[in-house]
């Protein structure tokens, strides 16, 4: 329990590093993503118990972290439709690109897996389709219930949404540096490419977990996000732009759009609301 509220930024740090830590292990020791499995899962379940534990510990209630029931069904609703209508012009855009270059071929719907034999490629069976909805399921519950839930939690007891927001996003764009950091350590990327690729990814990371907090703040819950979060996360993993010199070589393209579209309505959205709340405060004080 938290007595102190200049004790916040420390606390979750502390959950940070605890979780980073399981993250750090089996990216570079477990390797379960590079298994039968392809998803690097164990760190999230613990996740899962950690998020419990904080819970637990700073007596707060679930409903309090955003796991509450209202509304939860139609949030659920809206985040997969919002991912839809960001990533229809993503992929739309992606294909216009390489067609310009006289290379597309299909799009194609597979998942991108470990065989039995440890060779990686085209999985079109429905247990490879399973694991992968499963696992990013997982996924969305503990980065969703850890970033937006309780860490904005703690940070508000001392700082305001904004600045909670902002520190959380920054903590989310950082965990998503762990691929490119594990790609340089295994030498399979340049020194440049791995600084490029961690910029990127953890920029746009941040972008990306500041619009969940905004969505968020506005729902009242943490479903539509984690909607949305599993939307992005399952159409990367399964739909693939094909051309006839590779697969997904403008995925960048596609991901950048698809969350700075999102990004852009959100914040327009969140604004909105703040000018109609602002000018019932007015209308209040003018009576």
């Amino acid at each position: 329990m938290l007595n102190k509220k200049e004790s916040v930024l420390s606390a979750v740090g502390l959950i940070y590093f605890v979780c980073y830590s399981f993250r750090f292990m089996e990216y570079f020791i477990l390797r379960t993503d590079e298994t039968f499995w392809g998803e690097a899962f164990v760190h999230k379940l613990a996740g899962i118990v950690i998020l419990c534990a904080g819970v637990k510990y700073f007596h707060f209630r679930f409903t309090e972290t955003g796991f509450t029931n209202r509304e939860s069904i139609s949030y659920l609703w809206k985040g997969l439709a919002s991912g839809l209508a960001v990533y229809v012009p993503a992929y739309l855009a992606e294909t216009a690109i390489v067609a310009a270059k006289g290379r597309f071929e299909t799009l194609d719907l597979y998942v991108s897996a470990y065989s039995v034999d440890g060779s990686a490629g085209k999985q079109t069976g429905f247990l490879f389709f399973l694991i992968c909805i499963v696992g990013n399921i997982i996924n969305v519950m503990m980065e969703e219930g850890i970033f937006r839930g309780l860490f904005q939690k703690i940070l508000e007891k001392k700082y305001s949404f904004m600045v909670s927001a902002l520190i959380s996003s920054g903590f989310f764009g950082i965990w998503h540096v762990m691929a490119p950091l594990r790609s340089f350590y295994d030498k399979t990327v340049s020194f440049e490419s791995f600084l490029a690729n961690t910029i990127l990814l953890s920029v746009t990371s941040a972008l990306t977990g500041f619009g969940f907090a905004l969505m968020t703040k506005l729902t009242g819950s943490l479903y539509m996000a984690m909607a949305y979060h599993f939307f992005n996360n399952t159409i990367i993993n399964m739909l693939h732009v094909v051309s006839y010199t590779g697969v997904d070589e403008f995925m960048v393209v596609r991901v950048s759009i698809a969350e700075i579209l999102s990004f852009v309505i959100i914040w327009i959205w969140y604004m909105s609301v703040r000018h109609k709340e602002h000018e019932m405060i007015l209308d209040r004080t003018t009576i």
